[in-house]
């Protein structure tokens, strides 16, 4: 029988989706690659294959599970597999240097931009950035870990030669100019089977670890949620990140920008394993993940 088969490393990323999956009937299998073994004498089963890999991945203790996806998804585009989410996709999630090439090769404005490798070379970028204040992140993360705001050079070299240094999985760190949000919000726009879907604007006021999933809030969640579903963006924009999208074969993911005071619209983030806030799309009544088991399921009869 024919499947959905959905590849991932964390079941708290998935529920939500073989929960909508369940609900439609549409059978499916997950594939957990957290680790695990590809043999590529074997052909793929029938089906479709939709990846949800994480870029971070290494904070649960999976290091290595996006270096085996994009092995598996080669081999599964060698036998010319139906890939949602394929080996373009998982280039991308884990390599935000990548990303911002691809946007401003579709011509996406993003902020600028430094890659370095080594505590002097990350002066180096600061220097050579010459913008204050200044953002310090890694290349490859997720929910906004090791994202840092810095108002000088001093303050870079305090940080980085101090105890609270985090060095990026993949030991790039990225200087970035800072874009100062013109209402203190970020804007996640979802898209799902390329076409736009809804976004979500994001109070950025207590930090930069601003994953929507459920299982990403801590504690209690404030009354005023912080995630509030908007329905549209400017058209022009919508058309210029579903042709990115379609020009780097992703079919489902977020594209995170920031409106400057000038109404200026700077992407930094695309999101490849996107997951969606149940507060704000209940009060929206929009629901992404229906919307991606319906895609998915509608693709399965189609293969």
């Amino acid at each position: 029988m024919k499947k959905i088969y959905i590849i991932h490393e964390n079941n708290d990323w998935t529920r939500h989706l073989t929960a909508r999956l369940d609900e439609i009937n549409a059978p499916y299998e997950l594939w957990d690659l957290s680790d695990g073994l590809i043999d590529i004498q074997e052909e793929p089963p029938e089906g479709i294959f939709y990846n949800r890999m994480s870029a971070s991945s290494h904070t649960r203790g999976h290091r290595y599970a996006p270096e085996l996806t994009d092995n598996l998804l080669t081999w599964l585009e060698s036998h010319n597999a139906t890939v949602f989410n394929g080996t373009k996709a998982i280039e991308l999630e884990v390599s935000k240097l990548k990303q911002h090439l691809a946007l401003q090769k579709q011509g996406i404005q993003t902020p600028e931009t430094y890659g370095a490798v080594g505590k002097e070379h990350i002066l180096k970028a600061a220097e050579k950035l010459n913008t204050f204040p200044f953002i310090i992140k890694h290349n490859r993360a997720g929910k906004g870990l090791g994202v840092r705001l810095l108002n000088t050079i001093e303050e870079l070299k305090t940080y980085v030669y101090g105890p609270e240094f985090e060095d990026s999985i993949d030991g790039i760190s990225l200087i970035q100019e800072y874009i100062k949000p013109a209402d203190g919000t970020i804007v996640r726009s979802e898209f799902i089977g390329g076409k736009f879907f809804y976004a979500v604007k994001v109070d950025s006021s207590d930090g930069f670890e601003l994953c929507p999933a459920d299982s990403c809030q801590i504690g209690e969640v404030p009354a005023n949620n912080k995630f509030t579903i908007i329905d549209s963006l400017p058209i022009d924009q919508i058309k210029l990140y579903e042709q990115f999208l379609k020009e780097q074969k992703i079919d489902v993911a977020a594209v995170e920008f920031i409106f400057d005071v000038n109404g200026v619209a700077y992407a930094y983030d695309v999101n490849t394993n996107t997951n969606y806030n149940a507060d704000a799309e209940k009060i929206a009544g929009k629901y992404a993940m229906l919307e991606l088991a319906k895609f998915l399921k509608l693709e399965l009869e189609k293969s």
